[in-house]
């Protein structure tokens, strides 16, 4: 049996450790602002190229092109890169691109096909930079073919731009959920970014340790995106969009991160195998593929979010009662919810499921472990038919 006094100092560092990380939440929510109303016109409204890689997305490429047509932008080019789609992609893209050419809005509408994959490229990098080098747009926008747009959520987040004056824009979606995984899995994504990074730092911060990215939007000044080699910075880098804020950073140029939940959303995954393999490919290679980084990743939520759980229960079953031994896990399992509960009211998730929420953490536990082990032992992660092989 563990002594009481070396339990209790560990049930108090878990419980400060918690305290600060609803401290970061607290504060960040106050951060983080919602992109900005527009009250009037605005002399800032250059060319932007709208730039979308697709691979495979038959079931919400229509939608989303139409949502990009639809803007409510003076200035923009739209171009859909098919990447050898083995689907209705490309039949659904050409579709649309002959019939929006009768109009003059949709005339915006362009349509290529990506040459095949290089050596030492991932393929949604290798899409992302054959967009952006045949954009014209003095703003460049990569977006994923899964997303909806407002129609002002282009004018919205240009005239952000110009108020940060960032050269890397990104928004935090809304994700749409639907299903019990979905709504269990997929509210980590922000429980993680606003609970654990301190996002005035990716701001205000020239260290690249203090990064933030959402693939889903992301918006550059023509500049800043040719000065740090395009997507060729993070050809070989499977989470991308965080490399990139890395390498914007690197270059001597800002990010600004805004709620976007009112302007773009988007339903990242749509099964149970989709999630798994969603963020296998992801958790380990976020790490840098870094094995003491995965399993102090995998410890310390087990021992923030799960183990509280077992030492309430322990501490109910012991013949003598132990106030501090049965208090001190429940405020750390409260103050969880709680931090978990204001992410939910912030960016629309299932409240509900706020409850579950070290069931989502054992969960996440066993994806990051399944990471690991794909990467080292396996084939490495599989997305959208292509293999991404760890060469560590």
């Amino acid at each position: 049996m563990i002594p009481t006094m070396p339990l209790l100092a560990y049930q108090i560092i878990v419980l400060f450790s918690l305290l600060v990380f609803a401290g970061i939440l607290l504060f960040n929510l106050f951060e983080l602002s919602r992109l900005p109303d527009l009250s009037g016109d605005s002399s800032f409204l250059p060319k932007v190229s709208i730039l979308v890689p697709a691979r495979n997305e038959e079931a919400g490429i229509e939608a989303c092109v139409q949502s990009l047509l639809g803007q409510n932008y003076p200035s923009y080019e739209l171009i859909v890169l098919d990447d050898g789609s083995s689907d209705a992609t490309l039949d659904i893209l050409r579709r649309i691109e002959a019939s929006a050419g009768e109009a003059s809005a949709g005339a915006r509408l362009r349509v290529v096909q990506g040459k095949p994959l290089p050596e030492g490229w991932h393929g949604k990098a290798w899409a992302c930079q054959q967009l952006g080098d045949i954009a014209e747009g003095e703003l460049l926008l990569f977006t994923d073919a899964d997303t909806l747009h407002e129609p002002d959520a282009l004018r919205r987040a240009v005239e952000a731009l110009r108020q940060s004056g960032a050269d890397m824009l990104t928004l935090t979606p809304y994700q749409e959920m639907q299903g019990f995984w979905e709504k269990l899995v997929i509210p980590l994504v922000y429980f993680i970014l606003m609970c654990y990074l301190p996002l005035r730092l990716v701001r205000t911060s020239s260290k690249t340790a203090f990064c933030s990215a959402i693939g889903q939007f992301m918006l550059f000044r023509r500049g800043a995106y040719r000065r740090i080699g395009g997507h060729g910075a993070v050809r070989a880098d499977i989470v991308e969009d965080v490399w990139l804020c890395k390498a914007v950073k690197q270059a001597g140029c800002n990010v600004a991160v805004f709620n976007g939940i009112d302007a773009v959303s988007c339903r990242m995954y749509r099964t149970p195998g989709d999630i798994i393999r969603g963020f296998s490919k992801n958790l380990f290679a976020g790490l840098g593929y870094h094995t003491a980084g995965l399993f102090a990743l995998v410890a310390l939520t087990l021992a923030f979010h799960v183990f509280p759980y077992g030492f309430l229960a322990a501490a109910l079953l012991q013949a003598e009662f132990s106030l501090p031994l049965f208090f001190m896990p429940l405020f750390q399992a409260v103050l969880a919810i709680i931090c978990r509960l204001l992410i939910a009211l912030r960016f629309r998730q299932p409240v509900a499921y706020a409850i579950l929420h070290p069931f989502s953490q054992l969960v996440l536990a066993a994806i990051a472990l399944n990471s690991f082990a794909i990467a080292r032992f396996g084939k490495g992660p599989q997305w959208k038919g292509r293999t991404y092989r760890f060469n560590g």
